[in-house]
């Protein structure tokens, strides 16, 4: 559980990042809730959001795949997808003029580490 672990850490101090940029564009706009219609805000407060729907689902079957006795390498990969993939997407959607590579590759990369997780689960309940 210790590799799972030590990427969830690093995967907090991201989402603390992302917390504190919102926040301050928050106070710099002037809105409590919403956007207010500014754009940066916009942005902001969605890599949050995204952030927050797809990284505790992931980590969870992540977790599930260490303690079902998987591959070091397999979770470090596993790990290593989704964090890479959160701050790709983090860093397309967060610029005023976007390039969507980075965030379908972000998204490419957040959704092959929850399919192979989940799949790997699946195959370890059938084959035990």
């Amino acid at each position: 559980m210790m590799i799972t672990a030590s990427y969830a850490a690093v995967l907090a101090l991201v989402f603390v990042g992302l917390s504190v940029r919102t926040i301050r564009l928050r106070r710099q706009a002037q809105v409590a809730i919403g956007d207010g219609g500014d754009k940066r805000l916009a942005r902001a407060a969605r890599v949050h959001a995204n952030f927050a729907e797809y990284v505790p689902l992931a980590l969870l079957l992540i977790y599930f795949v260490e303690e079902g006795g998987a591959p070091t390498l397999a979770v470090h990969a596993l790990c290593t997808l989704l964090l890479g993939g959160r701050l790709l997407h983090a860093w397309g959607v967060s610029q005023p003029r976007e390039d969507f590579r980075f965030r379908v590759a972000g998204m490419a990369m957040t959704f092959a580490a929850i399919v192979l997780a989940a799949l790997g689960l699946l195959y370890s309940a059938i084959t035990a």
